[in-house]
């Protein structure tokens, strides 16, 4: 029996990273669709959004961002749970009623946050990677804070509803990862007070904690490996 997952990223940067290689580890199979993407949608035991370098408010985007929110509804319409990091967190968090707005200065390093859940939230120090913040959608349980804003929620699943798991920061991304988004957005890492030589290392412990981190949120969301798929 085989856990489908499908991933949901742009063209270009659709690595899991080490959130992939943990459901991998647990008996996924992971199933890469590109944002705008055309063709039926692979059916799936779970959904995994990950981040971009596009923004949920902006309005030229609007018909991209229905188009993925109405992915989500549906989804967890039909019991499917979803799990979004990032871009893929503040997206659940639009689909489900809350917002998302830009601010003037993001947060890009590794920082700790404020943890209300341990399990699904814990301290860290985590890779954040942003400038946009969402409020947490109604119905919806806070999971974490940092001094910009929300971190994380969570829905519980329920009711034949699936549930819900959402983090800002980046548990997925590997070293290789890191340098490249540096390397990648450079400018955009000092704008935002990021310090480039220091980004791009990576706290001992960060792929063992992304792996707990991964089966907390699999417990959460009822999913069990070893039974679902086909």
């Amino acid at each position: 029996m085989t856990l489908r997952v499908l991933v949901i990223a742009d063209a270009g940067d659709d690595d899991p990273g080490w959130v992939g290689e943990r459901l991998v580890d647990r008996g996924a199979r992971l199933l890469v669709r590109h944002r705008g993407d055309g063709g039926p949608v692979p059916t799936s035991d779970l959904v995994l959004l990950l981040g971009s370098a596009d923004a949920v408010h902006d309005p030229t985007r609007s018909e991209a961002v229905e188009t993925e929110a109405a992915l989500v509804r549906d989804h967890l319409g039909r019991g499917v749970p979803v799990i979004g990091i990032c871009y893929g967190a503040q997206l659940i968090a639009h689909a489900l009623g809350g917002t998302v707005r830009p601010v003037e200065r993001g947060e890009v390093g590794w920082f700790d946050v404020t943890s209300l859940d341990d399990r699904l939230c814990p301290t860290g120090p985590w890779l954040q990677f942003h400038s946009d913040v969402f409020t947490v959608p109604p119905g919806a349980r806070l999971l974490g804070t940092s001094p910009l804003g929300p971190q994380g929620f969570a829905v519980d699943p329920a009711d034949g509803a699936g549930g819900v798991v959402a983090w800002q920061f980046h548990p997925e991304a590997t070293p290789d990862v890191v340098t490249r988004w540096v390397h990648e957005e450079a400018d955009y890492v000092v704008l935002h007070g990021g310090d480039p030589r220091a980004v791009v290392r990576t706290p001992p412990g960060t792929r063992a904690a992304t792996a707990a981190l991964v089966d907390a949120a699999l417990e959460h969301l009822g999913v069990d490996p070893g039974r679902m798929g086909a």
